[in-house]
């Protein structure tokens, strides 16, 4: 992992349940971690959706390895828009993490 590659920068977020006792909760987004990061590739998906199929953004981020601990259940922020993680992958030992992740639809 080179320094210099590290270009972008992202923000890890987490969902967390808010809400009053005895009412519906309500989801928020709160930031985890914001690290620098690494675009390695990018290519189109296409899913299937309730209309037919649709192309999702599919981004692999290469981070440094950090101790707080990343799920699939976080999502990352990358230029104004949201990518839920969908695949986590420890390089080397504690050298760093590729985070393969797919754009959420607005």
């Amino acid at each position: 992992m080179e320094a210099g590659k590290l270009d972008r920068i992202i923000t890890v977020q987490r969902a967390v349940e808010t809400g009053l006792p005895g009412r519906v909760p309500a989801i928020t987004w709160t930031n985890l971690l914001t690290v620098r990061a690494e675009v390695r590739e990018q290519n189109a998906d296409e899913i299937a959706t309730g209309f037919g199929q649709a192309e999702a953004e599919t981004l692999v981020f290469i981070v440094r390895w950090h101790p707080t601990p990343i799920t699939t259940g976080d999502r990352i922020l990358f230029e104004g828009r949201s990518y839920d993680l969908k695949a986590i992958t420890e390089i080397g030992r504690r050298d760093g993490w590729k985070l393969r992740a797919v754009g959420v639809q607005p």
